[in-house]
Parts: C-alpha cells; structure tokens; sequence
C-alpha cells in the first residue's frame, strides 16, 4: 500500500542568517500545517511512485533549491534541483508584503490588514504556481501542499 505524504521536513539553514521572529513563526506554521495535510509523491524515471511515507529535506546550494526524498522503508530515493532563478520576483514580492503585512498587523485599520492580507495570499498562490510547474514530472503534489513548501522556500531564501 502506498502512503503519498510527508511525515518529516527538514529545513537546512546552516549558513544563514537568524530568522526574524515573524519569519521562524511562518517557518513553523508552515512545517505544522504540510505535516498534518499533505499530497507528496516522488516520481521515478518509470513515473512510478515509490512506496511512501516520505521525509524531505530542503536546502539551498550554490543557488539552487535542493530537494532530498526518503522513504521510511527504502531510505534515500534520490535528490533533485531546481534553479531558484524563477522563484526571484515572486519570493521578493512575497517578502515585500509579508513585511507590510507585520507592519500593518501592529497599527491598521482590520479592514486595511484584510486587503494586505488578501494581496500576500495572491502572491503566496503564483509562488505555489511556480512550484508546481518546476515540479513536473519530479513529484506529484497538490496546490496546498506547494503553498506550504513555497512558504519553506522562502524562510530558505531569507537573507535578514
């Protein structure tokens, strides 16, 4: 029986800054949220998918996103990377209204945080967007999934 999900992510962080407060709250929620509801299933050369479930480690390397794939019965199923290059323009603007997000959160109006909100969530669906695109043909997943691992790229692209 096959088990398409991820029991355990891992993010490597060694070599980066220390996350803002802000930003290591949006790491957790993200991890916590991917664990409790997920679709991951890493595609072989075949287009088999492997017996699950599956842990994930991600980390960034000479600029390229790293994504490491286990499975609790087999170990390491492989290792794949994916430029960053596409992800730029949408991870800065994801920063950029996350940080006005955290500022409006402190002294606005509900209705203006909700409109900010709103902004940062569309922004947050093309980063899902763009994932699923680059990872065709590596791993099925869903949109909620790729939102939340958008997110952990993004902790992983933080530079202070």
């Amino acid at each position: 029986m096959r088990d398409n999900h991820l029991t355990e992510v891992n993010l490597d962080e060694s070599g980066l800054p220390a996350p803002t407060p802000e930003i290591e709250q949006e790491r957790r929620v993200a991890i916590y949220d991917l664990l409790q509801e997920n679709s991951f299933a890493p595609l072989g050369r075949d287009g088999a998918t492997p017996p699950g479930p599956f842990r994930l480690d991600l980390s960034i390397m000479e600029r390229r996103l790293v994504f490491s794939i286990f499975s609790d019965s087999k170990g390491m199923l492989g290792e794949f990377q994916l430029s960053l290059s596409p992800f730029r323009q949408v991870i800065k603007d994801y920063f950029q209204i996350c940080e006005s997000y955290f500022d409006a959160v402190k002294r606005l109006p509900p209705a203006q945080i909700e409109a900010i909100d709103m902004g940062r969530r569309g922004i947050h669906d093309e980063g899902a967007r763009v994932l699923l695109e680059r990872l065709e043909g590596k791993v099925a997943t869903d949109h909620a999934t790729a939102r939340r691992l958008f997110t952990l790229i993004c902790v992983l692209h933080f530079k202070g």
